[in-house]
């Protein structure tokens, strides 16, 4: 079920919320059975949410909850050092060999039937919505039991963790020692409700607005591409489309995940903040995904010694995160190479960064030269195969040209695109900068402010369902990593 669909938005969402605050209605007086009460209904209706994606995985996913909840009920039990460590072992390689099975089957039996007959066959494999996410946040769960840095819950608490329909499909990854604390006392007050439907509003603008609209655009000009071509100004007009399109649709369903989990007394740690103001592709990896960011380094970078095993050691440990983050995407040679190179910039950046001629470089090259490399990496998400990235590069580049072109750039860059690509390079960059800050919080803490703030929230919310309704289907591209 995709946030942005009329299902959700009309039946799902108010159905959930008129029933979860009813009950907390009812047992107003009795916070024990309200909590409890509480947490059985969030899991009932993310189980429902899950279902909707494929009933037919819904009894895969029960099962899967209880092996988690089980295997840390073991870890927890247990008191001999040795004896835990092989039990979480145990459970995070079965944990990792369910994803890889899942998501990464086929494409090995492909890539090992290209060299040597296989006796491996493919299958007709259908993913659990979510796996990713799941298996992230199961890590999390035997890992921070096993670390003693969390108890482990009861089986509400797992399956309410693993399960909690705003983070299942694209996160934000949350950490089992963060979401535990809260499950005893989740309180919504005024200001948490109405930060929540305000982020809900926000997401929905970033996602329907922009991201929907960029993503129209681009399929138009890629179905070109693959008719009688387009022309350079173009090539490049869509690769900084698809730099805005995966910003505001990831910023845009990480704003409604964290929203509604506000409106159900959760707090989660923002996912973004302005990665495109970024002067290095580190500090672009500090901004972009931040909850993705925070996992690798606390569950494989510091594991691996992180930097405290000398220089060489750092450089390889943040290779091995970042070819395991490539992995992670998908399972294509294009996410590999892509983290690669994502991996390899980070790396020279650690060997440079303190020379003088580093130091020198004015900031401005610096964020130039990052949003370049950023550019073309993403244009590795794009394309399945690296012959498409490498052949739609020659356009850019000018060393193909296409003839008898039927649309230039003008006719896919309409002045409403050239707008709303304005209006988003500047939500991106212009409103990270000090100004902004006193604006937010003039419209926070002033009446008028607050009543101009949510008139226009509101207005880009009506917008936005108006637009939602008319349009097709567009589900969020991190669906599918």
């Amino acid at each position: 079920m995709n946030f942005t669909s009329i299902v959700f938005l009309f039946f799902f969402f108010p159905i959930t919320i008129f029933i979860y605050y009813g009950i907390q209605l009812v047992l107003r007086n009795r916070l024990a059975v309200q909590n409890a009460a509480g947490k059985l209904l969030l899991i009932l209706f993310s189980i429902f949410f899950f279902a909707w994606a494929d009933k037919n995985l819904l009894l895969w996913f029960l099962l899967y909850m209880f092996l988690v909840f089980l295997t840390g009920q073991v870890i927890s039990c247990l008191t001999v050092q040795k004896h835990r460590l092989c039990v979480h072992i145990l459970g995070i390689i079965t944990i990792i060999g369910i994803l890889f099975f899942y998501k990464y089957y086929n494409f090995t039996v492909e890539l090992i039937t290209q060299t040597k007959d296989s006796a491996f066959a493919l299958k007709n494999i259908t993913v659990p919505a979510g796996i990713s996410f799941i298996t992230f946040s199961s890590v999390s769960y035997l890992t921070d039991i096993y670390r003693r840095e969390a108890a482990g819950g009861n089986l509400l608490d797992v399956m309410l963790y693993l399960s909690f329909f705003p983070k299942l499909l694209s996160g934000p990854i949350v950490r089992w020692k963060d979401f535990s604390g809260q499950l005893s006392e989740r309180k919504v007050n005024d200001t948490t409700f109405l930060y929540g439907i305000n982020r809900l509003m926000i997401g929905f603008s970033k996602k329907i607005l922009l991201a929907d609209t960029f993503g129209q655009v681009i399929h138009d000009i890629m179905a070109q591409v693959n008719g009688k071509g387009i022309d350079c100004p173009t090539s490049w007009g869509c690769a900084f489309l698809y730099m805005m399109q995966i910003y505001y649709d990831f910023a845009g369903y990480s704003d409604i995940a964290i929203g509604l989990s506000s409106l159900f007394g959760f707090q989660f740690k923002e996912n973004f903040h302005f990665p495109y103001i970024s002067q290095s592709v580190s500090e672009f990896w500090r901004r972009w995904h931040m909850s993705l960011g925070s996992f690798f380094r606390e569950y494989i970078y510091i594991p691996l010694g992180g930097n405290r095993k000398g220089f060489s050691r750092t450089l390889m440990n943040l290779g091995i995160v970042f070819l395991i983050t490539g992995i992670w995407h998908g399972a294509g040679l294009n996410f590999l190479w892509w983290g690669i190179l994502n991996g390899a910039c980070v790396i020279l950046e650690r060997c440079i960064r303190n020379t003088d001629f580093y130091q020198k470089i004015p900031s401005p090259v610096k964020w130039l030269l990052t949003m370049l490399i950023v550019l073309f990496s993403w244009q590795l998400f794009r394309f399945s195969t690296i012959k498409e990235f490498t052949d739609y590069l020659d356009i850019m580049t000018g060393a193909v040209i296409c003839e008898g072109i039927t649309y230039t750039w003008s006719y896919f860059f309409t002045w409403k695109i050239r707008i709303y690509l304005i209006l988003a390079a500047a939500g991106a960059t212009v409103f990270a900068l000090p100004f902004t800050k006193k604006i937010v919080l003039w419209s926070s803490t002033k009446k008028t402010g607050l009543i101009l703030k949510e008139v226009v929230l509101l207005l880009l919310m009506i917008w936005s369902v108006i637009t939602m309704v008319n349009s097709t289907y567009s589900p969020f591209l991190y669906f599918q990593y």
